[in-house]
């Protein structure tokens, strides 16, 4: 059993060209309940943040889980343990980590039946 905290506000997928400059108001002074994850591929830069720091083009109609951590690096299946259960409930997830834990991504329209399907699997959503 995972404790899950699902954090305040929507957050935003942000998809920028491979040789944009990022401003800083995507990842500057985050809160505590605030996470940011910059990918760089050959394509193109992935953001995740919150809505309120995306650009106005960004999807911004999801909600972020994390597992309230550290997990560390000797934990294995934590990810799995969350997705699984998201994707037997058909609820669309897009999945991220830091250094100290996991985060999940769900569709806001979506999230009762994700925290549904993660309760059903035994997990604990803290709200």
């Amino acid at each position: 059993m995972l404790d899950v905290a699902l954090l305040p506000g929507e957050y935003a997928v942000c998809r920028f060209a491979a040789d944009s400059t990022l401003r800083p108001a995507l990842w500057g002074e985050l809160g505590d309940a605030e996470v940011v994850s910059v990918s760089w591929a050959a394509d193109g830069v992935s953001v995740i943040c919150p809505a309120a720091r995306a650009p106005a083009d960004a999807e911004t109609d999801w909600r972020c889980l994390r597992v309230v951590g550290p997990v560390g690096q000797a934990v294995t299946g934590s990810l799995a343990a969350l997705v699984g259960p998201l994707a037997q409930a058909r609820v669309e997830a897009v999945a991220f980590s830091t250094y100290d834990t996991d985060h999940v991504l769900v569709p806001a329209v979506r999230l009762a039946e994700a925290t549904a399907a993660l309760r059903r699997a035994g997990h604990r959503v803290l709200d």
